[in-house]
């Protein structure tokens, strides 16, 4: 497309990140389906055409999240055991999970999608597992529960791929699944007819075996056949190697650890994201990198539980992709998930800016590029990016205290230098607007039923 053509949306921003790096005047249009036809540096603005100062960004994906987690972050910050862990804190998680209704987890997950977009996220990874009613039995619509995340997606704006979760056992080599685990269950030929009817409403759907434990082999040999059947490109993500104890067991049924399993029984490849996988050794390392698999890091949660430190600078020197996601949302904030993930390594190798790269000197520069790019393959959207082709998800940063600066130094101050939502102002999802001036259209009408969701969650546990 000319940029004399009629455009149905366009913007000229000063400074815009585009894959390559940071271009100048450039002009940003696109198609009424948001996909971006125009993206040209170095031209002067078109009359008529909005114009952001600051920085522009491409919308940051946030590649894992449980929504209704959100109601209890900050609730759970208690000793609950003589060593507190993640198992410990997922006792509590299952108390919160056996009281949820349709009615609070649409509440829940609008307020959270409409905080995402704030934050800089335009879209989400629902790795969605309370499909059941407390005592398992199933909802009169089977997808009532993923469809009020679909309905609250929607009323947020935010961009979404869902992933329902397969959950069968409660531990390595079928173990039963315990009482608390009920409402997740679901039989392989349950869950492929649920991502069928999500389907056929015109979701971006995939399937999230939940982890090797929760999913005997031959469950997830069944879905990834009746996955890729349907949609050979559908995304694939499962929880993998999150905790030393889950490496242990996993070496006590089957002689191998979780990664090296995975990937000698499964086609792992580009399709695949691989949630946390912390504790990898250096061929199961290089062996994930090789995949073209995703690593689903999420930072803010990984380090609220006590999990580990992914060793992110080894695995992007073996050429391994990586995006971020909120995860148990105790924090919301796409620039503090990338600051912990950088300071994560600065903490264990004893250096500073280690996410940087050659082609991009700038670590926060490297950082957002990167986690654009996986968040994009794990999505299976075309979401990579400011460049012609992909969805117009667009950030735009102008923080009070930036003038001045250069716009690197603009993203650096925003991932190092302040709370990150404070200087995003506007956000755009498929060229829609969701966001001006740091609030989104339908915060005060979303905050008090959220409200209402959590106190009906905290008195009926």
């Amino acid at each position: 497309m000319s940029i004399s053509d009629t455009p149905t949306g366009s913007l000229f921003a000063r400074h815009a990140l585009l894959p390559q790096g940071w271009a100048d005047d450039v002009l940003l249009q696109w198609d009424d389906a948001g996909t971006l036809t125009c993206v040209e540096a170095g031209l002067h603005p078109p009359a008529g055409t909005e114009r952001v100062d600051g920085v522009l960004l491409p919308g940051l994906p946030n590649l894992h999240s449980h929504a209704f987690q959100r109601a209890f972050a900050g609730l759970t910050e208690h000793r609950s055991a003589e060593q507190d862990s993640f198992w410990s804190w997922r006792a509590l998680m299952y108390g919160f999970a056996q009281s949820l209704t349709p009615d609070a987890l649409q509440a829940i997950a609008t307020q959270l999608y409409i905080e995402m977009l704030q934050a800089g996220y335009t879209a989400v990874c629902e790795f969605h597992y309370v499909h059941h009613q407390p005592d398992g039995r199933v909802h009169a619509d089977a997808a009532e529960m993923s469809l009020r995340l679909v309905a609250a997606a929607r009323e947020a704006g935010i961009g979404l791929t869902m992933l329902p979760v397969l959950y069968q056992a409660s531990g390595f080599g079928g173990k039963p699944a315990l009482a608390e685990q009920r409402r997740f269950l679901n039989s392989v030929d349950g869950l492929l007819s649920l991502i069928g009817r999500l389907r056929h409403d015109g979701v971006r759907v995939g399937a999230a075996p939940h982890s090797l434990r929760a999913v005997p082999p031959e469950a997830l040999r069944d879905l990834l056949g009746g996955l890729h059947g349907a949609d050979a490109s559908a995304p694939v993500h499962i929880h993998v190697a999150e905790q030393q104890r889950e490496v242990d067991d996993c070496l006590a049924w089957s002689g191998q650890r979780p990664v090296q399993w995975l990937l000698a029984h499964a086609a792992v490849d580009a399709r695949w994201c691989l949630v946390h996988a912390t504790h990898l050794d250096a061929t199961e390392r290089r062996a994930l990198a090789r995949s073209g698999a995703v690593a689903g890091l999420c930072p803010s949660t990984e380090a609220n539980l006590g999990d580990g430190v992914f060793d992110a600078e080894a695995y992007i020197a073996d050429g391994g992709v990586w995006g971020i996601g909120s995860d148990s949302h105790a924090c919301v904030d796409a620039a503090e998930e990338l600051r912990l993930l950088e300071y994560g390594q600065r903490l264990t190798k004893q250096r500073r800016n280690v996410l940087a790269s050659a082609a991009h000197p700038q670590v926060a520069d490297a950082m957002w590029l990167s986690a654009v790019a996986g968040g994009a393959r794990a999505s299976g959207r075309s979401i990579g990016g400011l460049r012609v082709g992909q969805q117009a998800d667009l950030v735009h940063l102008q923080a009070f205290d930036d003038a001045g600066l250069g716009a690197s130094q603009r993203l650096a101050g925003h991932v190092f230098a302040t709370h990150g939502a404070r200087g995003v102002r506007d956000v755009w999802v498929a060229g829609r607007q969701r966001v001006q001036g740091g609030v989104h259209a339908a915060a005060d009408r979303a905050a008090p039923a959220f409200i209402a969701a959590r106190a009906q969650l905290l008195e009926n546990r």
